[in-house]
């Protein structure tokens, strides 16, 4: 049995910024058609490995790979050539434009030649549509502002961008941590609907609630630095939370002797 090399994978990442060290070791294997989680607290270098793996930021050192071969990136656009979408937290919207607009915002689709060329606005609305439907999403609208959506729906016509565009791995970075429960709900269900088009997904994330959910394969990274990669059959949610909280370190805390204190004493008259 052939087994298919992962579609991105990095392997002892590092990144230094002077004498701050904000990567010592980080790795993660993202395969088709799965959701694979990036976890740690706030601080712990999440988003400098998410910015080397979508090109924003150079390694100092490690490998980085995609399907099997070695990989580097000097800027985003290279990453995205390479089918790499990242979907930040501020998702690269003009709150004030049409939904329509923002969906191809730097890619516009255009008719006409020469100094008669333009933005083709009915082709721009009907591939909007249809992207949308493609992953569940119903809009009735889509020239009202992008601003009028739900967070949730926000995030959704962000993800269906990438997709359009020809994302392979889709990296997404925090996307329900603004969100009430039911916004992200949404989100999440839209996420697992983009896996079944065999997109490789990193969700990235510090709520293990939403990881499990979703995951087929859990990261967590402290530190800067990452450890081992469980599926999901491999850990429960209840390991997951205490791997995140601190693992052994959080069970020789809840081990602690309390001390018992005395009586207070009874001032005498």
């Amino acid at each position: 049995m052939i087994v298919s090399a992962p579609l991105l994978q990095a392997i002892d990442v590092r990144k230094s910024y002077g004498a701050v060290v904000a990567l010592h070791g980080a790795s993660i294997s993202a395969e088709a058609g799965k959701v694979n989680c990036l976890l740690g607290d706030n601080g712990a270098g999440k988003s400098t490995f998410i910015q080397i793996l979508s090109g924003v930021e150079t390694p100092d050192s490690g490998t980085v790979l995609m399907s099997g071969e070695p990989v580097t990136f000097r800027n985003p656009k290279a990453a995205l050539d390479r089918g790499i979408a990242t979907v930040f937290q501020d998702l690269a919207i003009v709150p004030i434009m049409p939904v329509f607009r923002n969906f191809f915002l730097g890619n516009e689709p255009t008719k006409g030649h020469g100094p008669f060329r333009r933005f083709d606005t009915k082709r721009a609305i009907e591939m909007t549509l249809s992207e949308l439907d493609n992953i569940g999403i119903r809009l009735s609208n889509p020239r009202r502002p992008i601003s009028t959506l739900s967070g949730g729906e926000r995030q959704c016509v962000a993800i269906a961008r990438a997709i359009h565009f020809g994302a392979k791995v889709l990296i997404l970075d925090e996307p329900t941590s603004a969100l009430g429960v039911k916004q992200a709900e949404i989100v999440l269900k839209y996420l697992v609907e983009v896996c079944r088009r065999g997109v490789a997904v990193i969700l990235v994330t510090h709520n293990p609630q939403h990881a499990y959910a979703v995951g087929d394969s859990f990261t967590i990274v402290k530190q800067g630095e990452s450890s081992a990669q469980w599926l999901k059959s491999e850990i429960t949610l209840t390991e997951l939370v205490m791997e995140m909280a601190g693992g052994a370190d959080f069970k020789r805390l809840s081990s602690f002797p309390r001390a018992v204190g005395a009586p207070a004493a009874h001032a005498q008259a």
